[in-house]
């Protein structure tokens, strides 16, 4: 009758072992990282991760709010917080580019690498109504450009994603965020 509680025991901590280390293998290399990095960071077999968790879906299921879905709930929600329309967009771009260059995972998610994920393609779900919202208010406001759409805000962090995750050398940090000035003089119109 001991050997099964044992067991469970051995299996609980595992599974945290599991999480744990997919949380900071995923959080610094993203989420496409092999899961044979995630098992030797968890001491386990690729097998254990998916006999517990049924392989990277899974995985990501139960860990994607520790890896990257704080952050990206607290931009939107700090975009939102801020007065006038054309300081949340400055807000929102800058702070979503921010978070695309320092955490890697953000960019699994907004090119929805994993789209049987149910709480990944939440989060692209709400990035989407959120950039709907920017654009409504941006344009009522008068700040965006003529013809900027939900759609375009979406490409650009694709493309900026993409650039990111697959470029050969990765820019400074200067030398990113004087690009997303850049960005923002294109999408925004000239302020009065």
């Amino acid at each position: 009758m001991a050997a099964p509680l044992k067991l469970r025991a051995d299996a609980r901590r595992s599974i945290e072992r599991i999480r744990a280390a997919a949380v900071q293998v995923f959080r610094e290399r993203g989420l496409s990282v092999p899961l044979e990095d995630v098992a030797a960071a968890a001491r386990v077999s690729k097998a254990t991760i998916f006999n517990r968790f049924g392989g990277r879906v899974g995985l990501i299921d139960a860990v994607i709010d520790d890896v990257v879905a704080a952050e990206l709930v607290s931009v939107i929600e700090e975009s939102r917080s801020v007065e006038g329309a054309r300081g949340r967009v400055e807000v929102y771009v800058r702070a979503i580019r921010g978070l695309q260059y320092s955490l890697p995972a953000v960019n699994d998610v907004l090119l929805q690498e994993f789209p049987d994920s149910e709480p990944l393609m939440a989060l692209c779900h709400a990035g989407d109504a959120f950039h709907g919202e920017l654009v409504a208010e941006g344009h009522i406001a008068g700040i965006l450009a003529d013809g900027v759409t939900p759609g375009d805000f979406q490409a650009l962090a694709m493309d900026n994603a993409l650039a990111l995750k697959h470029a050969r050398v990765r820019p400074s940090r200067d030398d990113y965020d004087r690009r997303t000035g850049y960005i923002l003089g294109g999408i925004c119109a000239p302020s009065d």
